[in-house]
């Protein structure tokens, strides 16, 4: 944490906004999803921007691990733009999406100080101010009354304050609270509802976060919005924590703040119940040409267009009723991945037609694998799949998302990775506060999941599959082949960047230069306590040959070892080991 109270920001006031925004907008998550009703009464914009701040918390936290070994820290800019890119790649809906652009507008203005390790309110100023902006002009058809307006009015309100980092982040909260409370006035749909702009009551939540990482102090939640909103249809408008005026819920989507291409009035029986079918929202990899000709192809498709991000990397969300079109743009464009399609009646991503409503099945299995070979097989054996590619682990919202997907009474989970064990004891803590009975098998790796889905029998007692599964994990030692990023000490020595590095049971066992050497040096050390079973999971950059030596390596050197082999695509690490 921080040493409060503060006057500038440093790399560590970063980590500690970033945590406190993650916190006061999980705090506030389910009054905010349900004061969502503009455009589409969805009923989950809290949720987005909880899942965005998670996936912004989680860059952060790795911009510090990396400097652990160093006696240096991380610049403010650095730890900036780990929130903004963190951000924009977990961005989820559009508030998250406009959020996303909000922080690198900031980054962008920090970024000018170079490796400068304070910034004063001065430049804070600055960087509210280009936030807001750089938001607004990443929205095809801004709308006032929501998000955008929010933010605009912070950075009026700090463009007026003089004084240190606190001073300028009170100012631009205060600011800020005052324009959501006129929300109502702007919005016909929200003054008849009686509610803010959901979109700007989260961003009011993340500036009162700011302000808490400068003074220490908590800001006041309850009450806040109490008052007259100027012009609002319903006169008074009162949104708290504790009493929150419910729109019905009847469309469901991902959100769309403030990017509609239709005008307010359009929405006043319903918001978006006219508008398109479906919500796309994907990654893509682009130059800026491309991605502007993709802003006039996407706004001739549908409406609430947002495109954000920059440098080669950007986030798009569109409402379109013609989804290939979208997707097929963007393919025009450059590389679209993490594509999401959504449909409003649903709630659930497909392309074709409404599904008739479908029995819960008894037992359901899932796991996270960490590439696309992975995720097949697991799909083949029946599991539902999280998918978590190299620095992009999932979020909890994500893991409990699949787990509703998978749509059983009773779910057994596969973290596959022991960093995740936190993750998913919190998705699995709040699935079982829906109804769904949730065992959580602590796998520390994709092959310690394959052992225990071998075993999985959806016939036996829940609790003695459960045991059978963890039994099987548990049996299998685990180790993976990796290149080092960087210069680290590890528990086999010092090693360099470049350097092929064997991990047993999450440790460093071998450093070597070689890949297939030093994955023959690691399996050897395995076998020698014995074993029945050799798992090989090849990722997309290994070296052909290396499967083929290790098989070989096997049948000459111990006998009764079978060996199976899998293509784990793009999955991190080079080569993944199980020996059961």
């Amino acid at each position: 944490m921080a040493q409060v109270p503060q006057t500038f920001l440093d790399a560590l006031a970063v980590r500690t906004w970033c945590g406190l925004a993650l916190r006061a907008v999980g705090r506030a998550r389910e009054e905010i999803d349900a004061i969502n009703v503009y455009p589409v009464a969805d009923g989950d914009t809290g949720t987005n921007l909880y899942l965005t701040l998670e996936s912004a918390a989680t860059a952060v936290e790795a911009v510090f691990a990396g400097y652990e070994t160093g006696s240096e820290e991380p610049s403010p800019a650095d730890a900036v733009r780990a929130m903004a890119h963190g951000a924009l790649i977990g961005a989820r809906g559009n508030s998250g999406t406009i959020l996303a652009q909000l922080l690198r507008g900031m980054a962008q203005v920090l970024a000018d100080g170079g490796d400068a390790p304070h910034i004063d309110g001065s430049v804070l100023r600055l960087a509210l101010r280009r936030a807001a902006d750089s938001a607004r002009q990443a929205v095809a058809r801004p709308v006032e009354g929501t998000v955008l307006t929010v933010a605009s009015a912070a950075a009026d309100a700090a463009a007026r304050a003089e004084g240190d980092c606190g001073t300028v982040a009170r100012a631009a909260y205060a600011g800020a609270r005052t324009a959501l409370a006129a929300t109502p006035g702007q919005l016909p749909v929200l003054g008849r509802a009686g509610v803010v702009d959901a979109g700007g009551r989260g961003l009011v939540a993340v500036l009162g976060a700011l302000v808490e990482a400068f003074t220490g102090e908590a800001v006041r939640e309850s009450g806040m919005y109490e008052g007259t909103a100027s012009g609002a249809a319903s006169g008074s408008v009162s949104v708290a924590a504790s009493s929150v005026a419910v729109a019905p819920a009847s469309v469901s989507a991902s959100d769309a703040h403030a990017c509609v291409a239709v005008d307010a009035g359009s929405c006043a029986d319903g918001a978006g119940a006219a508008g398109p079918a479906f919500e796309v929202i994907y990654l893509l990899e682009a130059d800026d040409a491309a991605v502007a000709r993709l802003r006039e192809r996407l706004d001739d498709l549908g409406d609430s267009l947002v495109v954000v991000g920059g440098d080669g990397l950007w986030n798009v969300h569109v409402h379109v009723d013609d989804a290939g079109a979208a997707v097929e743009a963007g393919v025009e464009a450059g590389r679209p991945y993490r594509i999401r399609i959504t449909h409003f009646g649903l709630g659930d991503v497909h392309t074709g037609g409404a599904r008739p409503p479908r029995e819960r099945a008894q037992r359901a299995v899932v796991a996270v694998v960490p590439g696309e070979g992975l995720a097949g097989l697991y799909t083949e054996a029946g599991a539902t799949t999280v998918l978590a590619r190299p620095g992009e682990p999932p979020a909890s919202g994500e893991l409990v998302q699949a787990l509703r997907r998978a749509h059983a009474r009773e779910v057994v989970l596969l973290p596959n990775d022991a960093e995740l064990r936190l993750t998913a004891a919190a998705a699995a803590e709040q699935a079982r506060g829906e109804g769904i009975r949730v065992a959580l098998i602590p796998t520390r790796s994709a092959v310690q999941g394959i052992a225990a889905l071998a075993v999985h029998e959806p016939e036996r007692r829940f609790d003695e599959d459960v045991v059978q599964m963890t039994s099987a994990a548990g049996a299998t030692r685990y180790a993976e082949v990796v290149v080092a990023e960087r210069q680290s000490w590890t528990t086999a020595g010092i090693c360099q960047a470049g350097d092929v590095l064997g991990l047993i049971d999450g440790d460093v066992a071998v450093i070597g230069g070689d890949v297939t050497a030093t994955a023959e040096t690691v399996l050897d050390r395995m076998l020698q306590a014995g074993g029945e079973l050799v798992t090989l999971v090849v990722g997309e950059e290994a070296p052909q040959s290396v499967a083929d030596r290790l098989e070989a390596r096997v049948r000459e050197s111990y006998l009764a070892v079978d060996t199976v082999v899998y293509r784990g695509g793009r999955q991190g690490a080079l080569l993944l080991i199980g020996v059961e």
